[in-house]
């Protein structure tokens, strides 16, 4: 067996290409997400922030500016995302 053979084998032994596989489907499932809670959550959240603008929105304590805008967006994806891995992970784990 060459390195190649070698190499074929080590590529099905540690499933390298499902792991690749479900990196793309991961991936492509974050600008999904993105889309999604910029474009329909964040603008029914806008409503609630003065001038609007949620990712510049910001917050001054004394002289110290918290820009908290563009946290509520990653905080509201990291908790979409999160859930759907719940949910994939329930139903695909199923028994």
């Amino acid at each position: 067996m060459g390195i190649f053979g070698e190499f074929k084998e080590f590529l099905k032994e540690y499933k390298v290409i499902g792991l690749a596989v479900a990196l793309v489907i991961g991936l492509a499932s974050v600008a999904l997400v993105n889309a999604v809670v910029n474009d329909l959550v964040m603008p029914v959240i806008t409503a609630f922030i003065p001038g609007g603008a949620w990712q510049t929105a910001t917050f001054t304590l004394w002289s110290v500016v918290i820009s908290w805008g563009h946290l509520l967006g990653a905080v509201i994806n990291f908790i979409v995302i999160a859930f759907m891995v719940f949910l994939v992970s329930k139903y695909a784990l199923k028994e």
